[in-house]
């Protein structure tokens, strides 16, 4: 990272960080935000949770849904993609003899998920295994397609695997799956800030993403999409009073999402002002952001 670049961020010059897309590292002036969010928050806990908490969260759903492409109202808040993975699978049914779908990249957590609660319906794991080194997206379809059987209910992807760094031919899979009746569940954990994004267009059932690794948010901010036809059937990890609440100007997936219990929201409502932040670091925007860290990568150092 050139020298403009690194006086942004706290990292220690001593080390040479590449392993930002594990857990990310924040801009200092998006912190300073936070840090005024969490001062504001301490100083009438009550005004900001309980009187001010809507319209700020309204608005950090506002810039990622600009972001993201995205209905704003098809979003919400959860703390990271692994939690957001469990959201749904949590919040999904099945029968013994079911099958959920993956491939040999997934992420270990998310597998693990996937695995738990396929123990808890009596399902069955279904593993394609996808060639290596991958030929073309074509080939990855041709791996996974065969394995969809009138038992399928699910298939969980990553978008960017984790082991390989494989960017899955998503918008084919998902297209591919709904033609046959399987929704997919996308662990997109690097996606955002990493890849072009138009969740619009993918239409995909569900799809989850961090907003802390290349998109540089605070940790503890990430996004969970559910289209709107499947939203009635999934809750989130902790339901809280949205469940039963009898108001009308908010769907139930935005009554069950906004509240899930006293938490620090300063990572979420940050999301603004870093979309704003990384977006003016370059000329070109958050596209040319995108394909500077893209030729870095390529390059594998940071100057």
């Amino acid at each position: 990272m050139s020298v403009p670049f690194r006086s942004h961020w706290s990292l220690d010059p001593e080390v040479v960080f590449l392993n930002h897309g594990s857990f990310g590292a924040c801009p200092t002036a998006v912190l300073q935000r936070q840090s005024e969010l969490r001062a504001r928050l301490e100083a009438e806990p009550v005004r900001l949770l309980h009187r001010e908490i809507e319209p700020l969260l309204d608005d950090a759903r506002a810039a990622l849904a600009t972001f993201l492409d995205a209905d704003a109202d098809d979003l919400g808040f959860v703390p990271n993609a692994t939690a957001g993975v469990s959201t749904v699978l949590r919040s999904l049914r099945f029968a013994p003899g079911d099958e959920l779908l993956t491939t040999d990249h997934e992420y270990n957590a998310s597998r693990n998920a996937l695995d738990f609660v396929a123990s808890q319906w009596g399902a069955k794991v279904v593993v394609a295994k996808l060639p290596w080194p991958v030929p073309s997206a074509q080939s990855v379809v041709d791996a996974v397609m065969p394995h969809v059987t009138p038992r399928t209910r699910l298939f969980l992807v990553d978008h960017v695997s984790s082991q390989t760094a494989l960017v899955m031919p998503l918008e084919q899979l998902v297209a591919a799956l709904r033609e046959r009746g399987v929704e997919t569940l996308v662990d997109g954990a690097h996606g955002p800030g990493m890849l072009p994004l138009s969740l619009r267009t993918l239409g995909a059932g569900y799809y989850t993403g961090n907003c802390h690794k290349w998109m540089c948010a605070p940790k503890g901010a990430a996004l969970l999409h559910v289209r709107r036809d499947l939203q009635p059937a999934i809750k989130p990890l902790s339901v809280s009073h949205g469940h039963n609440s009898r108001r009308t100007d908010r769907s139930r997936f935005r009554l069950d999402f906004d509240w899930t219990g006293t938490h620090d929201p300063s990572a979420v409502l940050c999301v603004p002002e870093v979309i704003r932040f990384m977006g003016g670091l370059l000329p070109g925007g958050w596209p040319e952001a995108v394909s500077y860290t893209h030729l870095k990568k390529k390059k594998n150092y940071l100057e």
